[in-house]
């Protein structure tokens, strides 16, 4: 949904036409960076080869009755809503989600606000059940997610704070340090029961090897089992071969 900036209305965009597949709104932004309308800094960000930097919007078009005007809740001309929540930092406009702006992420989140704290060190907000129980790592959502490199600061998609500290929109294990990203004990006892039904052939049940535990951090010397591996510390599956496979001799 984009176009020209014009007085007659934005190319593509049927009049009345509300929102995009991002928002629920009334209104066009005005590209400061293109003077184009788009309808949101996403469907912008989706179809230039630049981004829309959300602080420096100054305008916006009614999608009513198309008069652009400064940066509002409501329209000026024809008083037409353009979103339920309205922050006139961000230039957020949407239906209401109980969103809020946070100083200190400096983009508005999802609420309700008292249902957050946002953790200094960490630099973002985070549910009120994990105060002063998470792993704190500094500056933590200022990267992208390493497994499908979107950055999670501004993303929209909720990140899971994992048991190791770092963050993942989804995703089993952590890339960064291969710590489990769940409490995966009911899928290692499946894996129990499918690795005792499941024997080796001969010449491999005396094969044992080293390895290391990526969740305990612990070693171990276990026997060999191409289903998986089972830390004898604390029982994960979550392991990898520190070394070569031996043979016990008989």
């Amino acid at each position: 949904m984009a176009a020209s900036a014009r007085e007659d209305g934005a190319r593509g965009q049927k009049q009345g036409l509300r929102g995009c597949e991002h928002y629920d709104r009334g209104c066009l932004l005005k590209a400061p960076c293109c003077d184009k309308l788009y309808t949101c800094r996403l469907c912008h960000d989706n179809n230039e080869d630049h981004q829309l930097d959300r602080f420096k919007v100054k305008e916006v078009q009614c999608i009513n009755c198309e008069k652009i005007q400064h940066a509002q809740q409501t329209c000026e001309e024809c008083s037409t809503l353009f979103g339920e929540y309205y922050c006139s930092i961000c230039h957020l406009f949407d239906k209401d989600k109980k969103q809020y702006h946070c100083e200190n992420c400096g983009i508005c989140r999802i609420g309700p606000k008292e249902d957050f704290f946002h953790c200094l060190k960490c630099n973002l907000c985070l549910a009120m059940n994990l105060q002063g129980k998470h792993k704190c790592i500094e500056n933590v959502s200022r990267q992208n997610c390493p497994i499908c490199l979107e950055d999670i600061h501004t993303s929209r998609v909720v990140a899971h704070v994992l048991p190791c500290g770092h963050l993942l929109h989804r995703g089993y294990r952590c890339p960064l340090c291969m710590h489990s990203a769940l409490d995966m004990t009911r899928y290692w006892r499946q894996l129990d029961d499918e690795v005792a039904q499941t024997p080796m052939p001969s010449e491999y049940q005396n094969m044992t090897v080293d390895i290391l535990c990526n969740d305990c951090n612990g070693r171990s010397t276990v026997q060999f089992h191409i289903l998986g591996m089972k830390c004898n510390i604390c029982e994960s599956y979550n392991t990898a071969q520190a070394n070569r496979i031996s043979l016990d001799q008989q």
